[in-house]
């Protein structure tokens, strides 16, 4: 963000200190004809797309969010699961692929596109705002209008997601949508999955706002009530499924060349003793000899979280069989990417009906969702898994199984269903008391499981006043301990 604004200003300086010296009229000398002078929009929401896409796969809300909510374990060189300092910008985010995003919204050229722009622009700003929690919202991406853009507070970020996913929802017309690789251009698909983005954000507010007359509950049910409706089967899934060659899926990635992430024990225990046959996709064996290309040995042997280099080599040697994230036919490198899904979003509305904000019926959402959940991977729910009178915990742990291997949603599933961050039960309602129950590994010294990223030290060179001023309203400080907002 800030460095668009400084090369535009550095442009400015030169031209203003040439401007002593009249400048002649060199007509089109040095004028390439053939440079596109204008953007071109499908080309740039396709490449936005593909940045999106990374949230639920390689950004590093997800692969550090999977690791605090324990879906993944490092395998060599542990740090992030040893809540080492995350300190991390976030500025990269603001030049590229929201950049690009509003790009398309300045242009207008499609007011269906506009808004397929503006959808995504939230389901960035979410990952952002819930890793750091104050950042710059309204006066971003505004060019030289605020070269120092202030932060934001949470609660207003959340209102202003909100509020622009309703309108965009509401204004979609007969133009086409052009470069969009989730759907295709259409539109009905498009207005399911930004109900379904609605529902979500309202939930992360429970915490705070936990009652049914509150302002989250009734902005969960205006999306649940939206004509448009939401996604209720795995195919109004929001996915990509990447052509190969430049274009590979994320998990492939992860693994061509390295090994330095693992399925977590937290979650192949976890799968053990529900008998969850998603342990077969899950994780795939790191010895089987087809891991690059397409293999199908799967693996439930988990690496313990939080372990120092020493414990975790020493692991990985005794079990060369040890999980790697999915299984290596299910992370080829023209496998698709899951972003939402219908069984997230059925088990949110699940949540949602137990802790009374809505009338539906937990219990049905809760073999929906799982039944979807199930369906995504191609399996069918085992007899007997889908309890006919779930209780809260279980809802939970659903939601956290069914987002796998989206390591933001299993980090914002676990803040927000935890009122500690040390393994212990907490106190106060009982919908907050860690079912989850995650606890940090011995390796990081007592440390308890990270809750927000810090601010980078870029931040406090280039836009001191508004992080200062941002810093100030945090409890605790800038610090990984202290909680955002609506975690407190």
């Amino acid at each position: 963000m800030k460095k668009i604004f400084i090369y535009t200003l550095t442009t400015a300086l030169v031209w203003s200190v040439a401007g002593c010296q009249k400048l002649s009229d060199f007509g089109n000398t040095n004028y390439n004809q053939a440079a596109i002078s204008t953007p071109i929009i499908g080309a740039l929401l396709t490449n936005a797309e593909l940045s999106v896409a990374n949230y639920a796969g390689s950004q590093l809300e997800a692969i550090n969010g999977g690791q605090y909510s324990q879906y993944f374990a490092e395998t060599q060189y542990p740090a992030v699961s040893l809540y080492a300092l995350p300190q991390y910008n976030f500025t990269g985010e603001y030049s590229t692929q929201l950049y690009d995003l509003q790009s398309i919204i300045n242009a207008g050229t499609s007011k269906n596109t506009s808004n397929v722009a503006l959808i995504l622009q939230q389901y960035i700003f979410w990952h952002i705002t819930d890793s750091w929690g104050d950042v710059p919202y309204s006066q971003a991406l505004k060019g030289l209008a605020y070269p120092q853009p202030a932060y934001d507070a949470q609660q207003n970020i959340y209102k202003g997601m909100l509020s622009a996913l309703t309108s965009a929802v509401s204004s979609f017309d007969g133009s086409a949508i052009s470069g969009d690789i989730f759907y295709n251009g259409n539109v009905a698909s498009w207005k399911k999955m930004a109900n379904t983005l609605r529902m979500l954000i309202s939930l992360q507010l429970s915490k705070k706002m936990p009652t049914s007359t509150d302002y989250a509950a009734t902005q969960f049910n205006a999306a649940l009530n939206d004509v448009g409706g939401s996604i209720v089967t795995n195919a109004d899934n929001m996915k990509v499924v990447y052509p190969g060659g430049t274009y590979k899926d994320p998990f492939f990635s992860l693994y061509d060349g390295r090994t330095d992430y693992a399925e977590s024990k937290t979650m192949t225990d976890l799968l053990s003793s529900l008998n969850d046959t998603r342990a077969t996709i899950y994780g795939g064996a790191f010895n089987d000899p087809n891991n690059v290309t397409g293999g199908t040995i799967s693996s439930n042997v988990g690496i313990p979280p939080g372990g120092d280099r020493t414990s975790t080599v020493a692991f990985t040697t005794a079990n060369p069989s040890f999980a790697l994230v999915l299984r290596a036919d299910q992370r080829t490198p023209t496998s698709p990417l899951f972003v939402l899904t219908a069984g997230e979003s059925l088990l949110a509305r699940a949540h949602a009906a137990a802790i009374g904000w809505t009338t539906e019926s937990a219990a049905t959402l809760y073999a929906s969702g799982v039944t979807q959940a199930f369906a995504q991977w191609g399996l069918t729910v085992p007899t007997s898994y889908i309890s006919s009178a779930p209780v809260f915990a279980d809802i939970i742990k659903q939601r956290y199984l069914a987002s796998y291997p989206d390591g933001f949603m299993g980090w914002d599933i676990y803040r927000l269903t935890s009122t500690t961050r040390d393994g212990t039960a907490g106190s106060g309602s009982a919908f907050t008391q860690n079912p989850l129950n995650l606890k940090p590994g011995t390796g990081g010294a007592g440390k308890p499981i990270v809750s927000r990223f810090t601010y980078s030290a870029s931040e406090y060179t280039t836009n001191t006043a508004s992080v200062n001023a941002a810093i100030a309203l945090i409890s605790g400080g800038d610090k990984q301990d202290s909680r955002v907002w609506w975690d407190q």
